[in-house]
C-alpha cells in the first residue's frame, strides 16, 4: 500500500513538473516576443501630429507639365498608383490616367517615394501608405488622406518604409536613422539604429533588414544588430535595395549595390551575383532574381544555388527601342527605380515608364501618357523674352524655348549647354547669352546656337555664374573673377585687382555702376575699377555670401546665403529687411523687382513677397511644387516660378 502510495506521490509530483516545465516553455516564448516588442518600443518618444489631410486653398498657381519622374508603383484596390516627385498618378487597370493629386495643391509640398499597402494599428481597413521628403507619411483610403507629420523636420525625410504584421511601421530616414509608429506613438527603433541613413528596409519584427547609405547592411535580430559589409563580401557599402525570398529551406537575402548582388544566407555573404551591375530595384522570384540597373535596364540572374548560378542567365533589356529613343532625345538613361509582381505579372518603373514583361521577356511601355511642356522640372534660370517666348534653364538638362503662341519647346543640350545658371536677353544685339557652367553660349532670337565663349576666347573662366549688359557690351561672373566683354576684346579682373573675393555668384548693373556679389562680399566698382568692398567687417551686412543684387530706387536689394534680403542705400549703408525674411538662403539668382512687388526664392522656404520698397514680406508656400524656389521671372502681369521640382506661373495681382 505505501509502495502503491509513494508511486501515486511520484507520478503526481513528475506531472507537476511536466506542467510546470510547459508553462515555463510558454511563459519563455511570450516573454521573448514581449521583450521583442519592448525592445522595439524603447526607443526615445518623438513628437508626431497625425490627422486628416484637406488641401489648402491654392492662391492661383498654374503647373507646367514635367516628366513625372516616377519612383514607386504599388497596386490598391483595382488601380495602379505611381507616385514622383510631382504627385501621386492613378491609373486604370488598361493604363489610362485617371487622377493626378499634385504636390503643393493637392498634397503637402514634398516630393513622394516610396510605397506600400498596409492597415496599421490606427486604421480599420488598408491604406495606401507614400513616403515624403519633407512631409512625413502620407495614408489614403481612396477617399481622403491623413498624415503622419513628425514635428521634427529631418524626421519628416522620409527614404523608406516598411509595414509590418503588427501594425506598425517602420520608417527610415536621411539623418535620424530608424524610426517606428505605433499608433499614434513615434518613437526611435534603437539606439543602434540612431542617426544612420536608411535607403532600404526589408524584413519583419523578428528579423529585420537595414540598407544604408554608407554602412552596408544591418541585421537585426534577437535584439541584435550585426553589420555586413565590404569586409564580409558586401560588394559595395552603398545599399540600394533588399528583396528577400522564403523557402522551405529558410530565407534568400539579396542586397543589391552599386557593384553588384549579394545573396545573404543565415547572416553570412553566400555568394555574389550581377557582379559590377549598379543594382538598383531587386525582385526575387523562385529560381530568379530580376535586377534592375541604373542605365535602365532588366537583367534576369538564375538564383538557383546549384553550380553556374552565380552568372547572369540572360540578359533582358527595357524597351531597348524607347531607351534609345530616351538616349537620343533627353541625353540620358532612365534608371529602374522599382521591381514588382502584382499577380503574374512583372512590372518595372522608370523615370517616365511602367514597363509590364511580356510572355517573350521583352519589356513593354503600358501607360497611356501625353507629352510635356517641359523636358525637365529642376529649373535654375528662367527669362521671358520680348517677343513673350519662355526660355527655361535646368541645373543638368540644357535649356527650354517655350513659343509665345504655345506648341512644343525646343530643347538645347549639348556638352556646353548642360548646366545654365543665368539666361539674358540682349537687345540691342538681338540675341540671347547663356552663362553655363562650360562657358557663355549665344543664342539667336529662335533659340539657335550661334557661339559659346570660353577661356580661349578671353573668360577668366569656363564657368559663368552670371551675366549682365554692361557699357555696350557685356560683363562675365565667374568663380575666379569678372570678365568684360566689349568691342575692345575680353579683359579681366579679380582679387589681385581689389575685388573683395574671386569667386562671383552675383552681378548688378544700372547706368555705369556695377555690383559683384561674391562668396566674400560686395565689391563696388565704376568704370571697370574697383571702388569700395562691403563685408560682414565693415557694413551691417550679417553674411558675405552674396546670391543676388537688383536694383531699387535709388538703392540695391541684396540677397544673402543665410542672412535674407538686405536693402544697400546709396552711400552703402546696409538695412535688414525683416525678420521674415533674416536667417533665410536667397537662391543665385532667385531675386526680382518689377516696381509693384519683389521676389525672393529661398531654399526651402518658399517664395517670399515684399512690397514695392522691399520693406514688408510675406511667405507663399501653397501651390508651390517645391519650397525651394530657384528662378524667377515677370512680364506683362505674369510671374513665373521655377523651383527644382518644376514649373508654375500666376497672375501678379494674386500675389
Amino acid at each position: 500500500m505505501k509502495l502503491r502510495q509513494r508511486a501515486a506521490a511520484v507520478l503526481g509530483i513528475a506531472t507537476v513538473l511536466l506542467c510546470l516545465v510547459g508553462a515555463g516553455a510558454i511563459w519563455k516564448a511570450e516573454h521573448a516576443l514581449r521583450g521583442s516588442e519592448r525592445t522595439i518600443a524603447s526607443g526615445e518618444n518623438l513628437e508626431v501630429s497625425v490627422g486628416t489631410l484637406s488641401a489648402a486653398s491654392n492662391p492661383g498657381f498654374e503647373a507646367f507639365s514635367t516628366p513625372s519622374g516616377f519612383r514607386g508603383a504599388q497596386a490598391f484596390e483595382g488601380k495602379l498608383y505611381l507616385s514622383g516627385p510631382g504627385g501621386l498618378f492613378v491609373y486604370t487597370s488598361n493604363g489610362v490616367l485617371g487622377r493626378v493629386y499634385r504636390v503643393g495643391q493637392d498634397l503637402p509640398t514634398a516630393p513622394l517615394g516610396q510605397m506600400a499597402v498596409a492597415t496599421l494599428s490606427d486604421s480599420h481597413s488598408p491604406e495606401l501608405l507614400i513616403a515624403t521628403g519633407g512631409e512625413g507619411v502620407l495614408a489614403f483610403d481612396c477617399k481622403q488622406f491623413r498624415q503622419i507629420r513628425p514635428a521634427d523636420a529631418e524626421s519628416r525625410r522620409v527614404t523608406a518604409i516598411l509595414p509590418l504584421p503588427s501594425g506598425r511601421l517602420l520608417i527610415g530616414t536621411a539623418k535620424r536613422g530608424l524610426l517606428v509608429y505605433d499608433g499614434g506613438v513615434l518613437r526611435r527603433f534603437h539606439t543602434t539604429t540612431n542617426d544612420i541613413f536608411v535607403s532600404a528596409l526589408a524584413g519583419n519584427e523578428a528579423e529585420l533588414w537595414i540598407g544604408t547609405l554608407n554602412s552596408g547592411v544591418l541585421h537585426w535580430r534577437g535584439g541584435q544588430l550585426d553589420a555586413i559589409d565590404e569586409s564580409q563580401g558586401l560588394p559595395d557599402v552603398r545599399v540600394e535595395s533588399i528583396a528577400i525570398h522564403s523557402t522551405d529551406q529558410g530565407d534568400a537575402v539579396y542586397v543589391g549595390t552599386p557593384a553588384g548582388v549579394a545573396e545573404i544566407r543565415d547572416g553570412k555573404v553566400a555568394r555574389s551575383l550581377a557582379r559590377g551591375r549598379y543594382a538598383r530595384a531587386l525582385l526575387a522570384l523562385p529560381g530568379e532574381l530580376l535586377v534592375g540597373q541604373m542605365e535602365g535596364t532588366v537583367l534576369s540572374v538564375n538564383s538557383e544555388p546549384a553550380s553556374g548560378g552565380n552568372l547572369p542567365r540572360r540578359p533582358i533589356a527595357a524597351h531597348l527601342e524607347r531607351i534609345a529613343q530616351l538616349r537620343q532625345s533627353a541625353g540620358t538613361d532612365a534608371p529602374i527605380q522599382q521591381l514588382l509582381q502584382i499577380g503574374t505579372t512583372r512590372y518595372a518603373v522608370s523615370r517616365d515608364q511602367l514597363l509590364r514583361q511580356e510572355p517573350d521577356g521583352a519589356w513593354q511601355d503600358v501607360l497611356a501618357g501625353g507629352g510635356t511642356q517641359l523636358t525637365d522640372g529642376n529649373v535654375s534660370s528662367l527669362m521671358v523674352a520680348s517677343d513673350g517666348r519662355l526660355w527655361v534653364g535646368y541645373f543638368d538638362r540644357g535649356l527650354d524655348v517655350l513659343p509665345a503662341t504655345g506648341g512644343p519647346a525646343l530643347h538645347v543640350e549639348n556638352d556646353q549647354v548642360f548646366c545654365v545658371n543665368r539666361i539674358l536677353e540682349n537687345g540691342p544685339q538681338n540675341a540671347v547669352a547663356v552663362a553655363t557652367a562650360n562657358g557663355l553660349a549665344l543664342f539667336d532670337r529662335d533659340g539657335r546656337q550661334k557661339q559659346v565663349l570660353t577661356k580661349e576666347s578671353g573668360l577668366i573662366a569656363n564657368h559663368v555664374t552670371d551675366v549682365e549688359l554692361y557699357r555696350g557690351g557685356m560683363v562675365a561672373g565667374t568663380p575666379a573673377g569678372i570678365t568684360f566683354l566689349d568691342s575692345s576684346g575680353a579683359h579681366s579682373i579679380y582679387a589681385f585687382q581689389g575685388l573683395v573675393n574671386n569667386h562671383v555668384y552675383a552681378l548688378g548693373v544700372r547706368d555705369g555702376e556695377l555690383l559683384a556679389g561674391t562668396l566674400g562680399g560686395i565689391s563696388l566698382l565704376k568704370d571697370g575699377a574697383v571702388e569700395r568692398n562691403l563685408t560682414t567687417a565693415n557694413s551691417g551686412l550679417k553674411a558675405n555670401w552674396i546670391t543676388a543684387l537688383i536694383p531699387a530706387g535709388d538703392g540695391w536689394l541684396v540677397g544673402t546665403y543665410g542672412a535674407g534680403v538686405w536693402r544697400m542705400d546709396a552711400d552703402g549703408t546696409m538695412h535688414d529687411m525683416g525678420a521674415e525674411s533674416s536667417t533665410t538662403v536667397i537662391n543665385p539668382g532667385a531675386l526680382l523687382s518689377d516696381g509693384r512687388l519683389v521676389l525672393a526664392g529661398t531654399l526651402g522656404r518658399g517664395l517670399l513677397i515684399g512690397d514695392a520698397t522691399g520693406t514688408r514680406w510675406r511667405t507663399v508656400t501653397v501651390g508651390l511644387p517645391s519650397l525651394n524656389v530657384t528662378a524667377l521671372a515677370v512680364r506683362q502681369g505674369t510671374v513665373y516660378v521655377g523651383t527644382d521640382n518644376g514649373l508654375v506661373k500666376i497672375a501678379e495681382e494674386k500675389l
